[in-house]
């Protein structure tokens, strides 16, 4: 019997004893007259939990200083004093009005209990329908958004508009905050359009919520006349007339169907986001205007919520610019007066003032990331209940790309009277979305980004500062419907010290896959291709080189057979690697597994610091794998228990207990299957470990989708046992540049650069031994980490990459 089947056998023992546990503390509950009831999800660890936090006295005047409670960081917030901000704040009264001197904390509050982000319906239907169905509900709603409609200032010029849009081939439109632009100018050109119109959006939250709201204002059911595709979810048809759709969604499509002849509009929005994806759909649609200059329908719409229109005119031929105004009201800005020392206490600080100091109206709050935010929401959820009962419920709401679609709604569905939304996000809330009702926002003036470091061939995720144009777009967000309040949480030096606009991501990050698209379309020049920004020569090398040693390209720099397979899958080009020779070992079906959690962030949660070294060593038990293999093995065992228990409610208690991310696994099982369908669409239906079954998309259905997962996984567990070596094999063919060989001291150096690594603390071969491992992330804090490391044999190098291991001496040495 393999190792992977005796793992198998030790989670059906494992669980079959938690059964018999069950079952007798349910007697026992049964015999005392007890109910057994299934606990709520605890709060992750609260924060400044050794800090006796008092929030006596918080008040917040627009003539004073903002002081936050020095208890935490004694770092007051004032009020912007820049010629700028000065026309901001003219029409804003000096004092707010009925403004409430905030009460003190004397008894817990009782009517906070079922005010929660931790949701039981968190696993309601993520393609669930969304306002009305029937012909004429949809009409009745469309009549009544109408008026709303006129009111926006793209509407009341939308004449004018309309006739630059239709004589000119293409055209660059600035839409200020509030203008309507993204649902409005796709619904003007339909009537002009004999073919669909196409609208790209940076993020799928975007592209569903614009959808959602744009099929209602047409009267139409989402995904008939108005639908959306995005990775997982595709509400679209043949006949479907204004589609918003990812800019990876239209890349593929253009993979597929160089033309685009489908459409006859496209239209790239948020443009001014300038991710990596826009810029490449920018030179694609440059050249495609030769290709369709015959085609007098054909337009290009660029659509930018900041003025740098010079540079996208430039670009396409010094094309015309539009200028629309936005609907903004004044909003006045307060700075720190010294730096915080920490981010999630003065945002927790500054949520509890608004809510006892100021008038109504919801507070977005802007974080670095999906971390910060699940932080700050367990805090805010721990010190809800200690609000002065006639202060409004607080009501956190977590809002980033990787939560349900479902879950994401939440923030856009009002609340009771008695209640404010705290809505907490990451820059998916700066232009993407607008959420009614905020007229606070506190700004960290932080995001994540990912930098490729050529020297070292490494992606490392860094938090740095936000630009000048980010800040100003997030603080309009406060000013969308009313006078509104904008925190920022940094001084008013560090603001001017800002960079003016946000990089362009083509500049910092890994360009390999696009690289390797561009090769796919037949891009034989790179270096002189139509590049809006150029990536510059060393990332250019450094990319091409990658794709070699992948065996994507061969020595001419052609795109090879592998490359042509590695290009259709929905993953980096190191994991698409992986599968294709996964395929060709016969453990196709674990490694989709691994590749499908690896794709989900923050699937395993950090635990408190009083219950770490615990909940590790239970994480321990149950992965006898991972602790001799390591991670990657360890996420292939985590999976299989999630699958193997029966009920959702227990998956949750299990989730709870080792401090997993339940919707996170769920995400997993959505990829699990897509990888599935392409895999099968690529080498037939005959694939290792996957069941012949045709019908491998993702359920409605949550409940569904996890009961026919397990019934997957169960047809995989019948056929013949898979080795360990086939699956870190396999790993290594696309992870051969991060792989390094042991040193005595436990010290790790990369076999291509030498450069000096560490196994980072989190991982379940931290502290020991071994003579060589890979890994599939780089983080660099106070040094470089290795993370998702696994072990491997150092003499699979040399039978995996002799075309690129030149100097052998680091392995001959160990």
């Amino acid at each position: 019997m393999s190792e992977l089947a005796e793992s198998n056998n030790h989670i059906v023992q494992s669980l079959d004893g938690e059964k018999k546990k069950k079952k007798r503390k349910r007697k026992k509950s049964k015999n005392a007259n007890i109910p057994v009831v299934e606990d709520k999800l605890e709060d992750p660890e609260p924060l400044a939990q050794n800090k006796k936090t008092k929030f006596d006295n918080v008040n917040v005047k627009a003539e004073e200083e903002f002081v936050e409670p020095s208890v935490v960081t004694n770092t007051p917030l004032k009020e912007d004093t820049t010629a700028e901000a000065k026309l901001e704040n003219q029409k804003v009264s000096p004092k707010p009005k009925n403004q409430k001197r905030p009460r003190s904390i004397n008894k817990e509050r009782k009517d906070t209990k079922n005010v929660s982000y931790f949701t039981d319906d968190e696993d309601e239907d993520v393609n669930q329908e969304i306002g009305p169905t029937d012909w004429k509900s949809l009409q009745n709603r469309a009549d009544k958004l109408l008026e709303i409609r006129k009111t926006l200032p793209v509407y009341k010029s939308k004449d004018k508009h309309m006739e630059h849009l239709i004589k000119n081939k293409v055209t660059v439109l600035i839409g200020e905050t509030g203008s309507g632009k993204s649902t409005q100018i796709p619904q003007f050109l339909i009537p002009h359009n004999k073919k669909a119109i196409a609208v790209t959006q940076p993020r799928r939250v975007a592209a569903i919520n614009l959808a959602t709201r744009v099929a209602e204002e047409y009267g139409s059911k989402i995904g008939d006349k108005v639908g959306y595709s995005v990775r997982f979810d595709n509400k679209s048809h043949k006949n479907t007339k204004l589609k918003y759709l990812t800019d990876g969604m239209l890349l593929r499509e253009l993979m597929m169907k160089s033309d685009l002849s489908q459409y006859s509009t496209i239209i790239i929005d948020e443009a001014h986001e300038r991710t990596i994806l826009t810029d490449l759909l920018m030179g694609f649609l440059k050249e495609l205007l030769l290709k369709r200059q015959e085609d007098k329908d054909f337009k290009i719409i660029i659509m930018s919520a900041t003025l740098d229109a010079e540079k996208f005119s430039h670009f396409f031929n010094d094309c015309e610019i539009l200028y629309v105004e936005g609907k903004m009201y004044p909003v006045e800005r307060f700075y720190l007066d010294t730096k915080s020392e920490d981010i999630i206490d003065t945002t927790i600080n500054t949520v509890i003032q608004i809510n006892q100091g100021e008038e109504e109206g919801d507070v977005l709050v802007f974080l670095a990331g999906q971390e910060e935010i699940d932080k700050a929401c367990s805090a805010l959820q721990m010190f809800s209940p200690l609000l002065p009962k006639e202060a409004p419920i607080i009501v956190p709401l977590p809002l980033y790309a990787a939560l349900p679609p479902a879950q994401q709604m939440k923030v856009f569905q009002p609340v009771k009277k008695n209640q404010r939304k705290i809505i907490l996000a990451t820059n998916i809330a700066e232009t993407s979305l607008t959420v009614p009702g905020v007229r606070y926002v506190i700004d960290s003036g932080l995001r994540k980004v990912k930098v490729w470091r050529h020297q070292l061939g490494l992606s490392t995720l860094l938090t740095v500062p936000i630009s000048q144009a980010s800040a100003t777009q997030r603080s309009g967000r406060a000013g969308r419907e009313r006078n509104g309040k904008a925190f920022r949480l940094f001084t008013e030096s560090d603001y001017h010290n800002l960079p003016k606009q946000t990089e362009p991501e083509i500049i910092r990050t890994d360009i390999a896959h696009s690289i390797l698209m561009l090769k796919k379309l037949k891009v034989k020049d790179i270096v002189n291709w139509s590049w809006i920004e150029h990536p510059g020569q060393d990332s250019l090398f450094s990319a091409l080189n990658q794709l070699y040693s992948l065996k994507a390209l061969d020595d001419n720099g052609d795109i090879t057979e592998l490359g042509e397979q590695m290009a259709v899958l929905p993953v980096s080009p190191h994991l698409s690697t992986v599968l294709i020779n996964a395929h060709k070992l016969n453990c196709l079906g674990p490694v989709i597994d691994i590749i499908a959690c690896l794709n989900v962030e923050n699937l395993i949660l950090n635990p408190p610091s009083d219950k770490r070294d615990e909940i590790n060593e239970k994480r321990r038990q149950i992965c006898t794998l991972g602790n001799k293999y390591g991670d990657l093995l360890m996420f292939k065992e985590l999976l299989d228990y999630f699958i193997a228990i029966n009920s959702t409610g227990d998956k949750k208690k299990w989730c709870k207990e080792f401090y997993f991310n339940f919707r996170g696994f769920k995400n997993v099982l959505q990829i699990r299957d897509q990888l599935t369908q392409y895999m099968k669409s690529l080498f037939g239906a005959d694939i290792e470990n996957n069941d012949d079954d045709n019908d491998y998309f993702a359920p409605s259905d949550d409940e569904d989708l996890i009961n026919e997962s397990e019934m997957k996984s169960s047809k995989r567990s019948n056929n013949k046992p898979l080795g360990i070596e086939s699956i870190l094999k396999s790993f290594l063919q696309g992870f051969v540049m991060n792989s390094a060989i042991g040193y005595p001291d436990r010290s790790y150096r990369t076999v291509f650069s030498g450069q000096l690594i560490s196994i980072h603390p989190s991982s379940l071969l931290f502290g020991k031994k071994c003579e060589g491992i890979m890994y599939t992330e780089f983080v660099y804090t106070t040094k470089g980490y290795a993370r998702n490391v696994s072990m491997i044999d150092p003499e699979w190098l040399k039978e995996i990459a002799p075309h690129i291991l030149g100097n052998r001496e680091a392995i001959n040495d160990n």
